[in-house]
């Protein structure tokens, strides 16, 4: 293509693309002019509301911690290593993406509550504990879809290139396969908060709604839209700025690592060719 050159699209499709900004956009415009913009602050600042946005924060943050540990091995697996079953063990790791949350929630009460299988061991059900298992069973599948498609994408010859230098499998993976794919991880991680932070009916079916203990944001906007609608509404908006800001810091971090994933391939082309 002639450098400077830009694609055509069809007129169609941009029209389309407006609808569906809109049909995204607009009911976000009309909350924002709902809100009391007057009394904004106390209706954000109640210690009900404080309370229940730190709460989501901290066990985001943890959840997603966790989403790293378990789900970054497990993309690595399905992606890299054949073996019999691998569709259904993938179906069966992404199901939390299509599973309705409550089913979700029910079946985390039925392993870890007071009568499940490991609740005489550990009888963590409603709980704070039991908030990060929610958010993290329905926002583990975000990290490891995303993941393993950037491990599909990028290949094995880099790898590859690395074993035949003698690199043992732990250094090909720390110097090699994960600096590769270090956008997708980042990228992984983030969205994975964001579902935690968003997580309501996991949550509410195994943890409940203690003030301070378990009642995340999303759960007191729950609350407060029966009693108080026009806190619950500057609270949903809240939430919708953080989504925004934590999509921003997602794309503006892929961005930041893509010249050190350049540089990684740059490196590893060299290493191949004087292979």
């Amino acid at each position: 293509m002639i450098a400077g050159a830009r694609l055509a699209v069809p007129r169609w499709i941009v029209a389309v693309a407006v609808v569906g900004a809109l049909f995204v956009v607009l009911p976000l415009v009309a909350m924002a002019l709902r809100v009391d913009w007057a009394h904004f602050l106390p209706l954000i600042a109640s210690p009900s509301s404080l309370d229940a946005l730190l709460l989501s924060l901290r066990t985001s943050l943890l959840a997603t911690a966790g989403c790293l540990v378990l789900g970054v091995p497990m993309a690595i697996v399905l992606a890299r290593v054949p073996f019999a079953g691998q569709r259904v063990v993938r179906a069966i790791v992404l199901l939390p993406l299509v599973l309705p949350p409550v089913v979700g929630g029910l079946a985390l009460l039925a392993l870890y509550g007071r009568r499940g299988l490991l609740g005489g061991a550990l009888d963590v059900a409603f709980s704070t504990p039991a908030v990060v298992i929610a958010q993290t069973f329905v926002a583990l599948p975000f990290l490891v879809l995303s993941l393993e498609g950037a491990l599909r994408s990028a290949g094995e010859r880099y790898e590859a290139v690395a074993a035949t230098l003698g690199a043992r499998p732990s250094a090909v993976l720390f110097r090699v396969t994960l600096p590769l794919v270090l956008p997708a991880v980042v990228s992984g991680a983030i969205l994975s908060f964001a579902r935690a932070l968003g997580e309501f009916g996991a949550t509410l079916t195994f943890a409940g709604s203690l003030q301070g203990v378990t009642r995340t944001l999303p759960l007191e906007i729950y609350l407060q839209r029966e009693t108080d609608p026009d806190a619950a509404v500057a609270l949903s908006l809240v939430l919708v700025a953080v989504a925004i800001a934590v999509v921003a810091v997602a794309h503006g971090a892929g961005e930041r690592v893509q010249p050190w994933r350049a540089r990684r391939r740059t490196r590893a082309s060299t290493a191949r060719t004087a292979a």
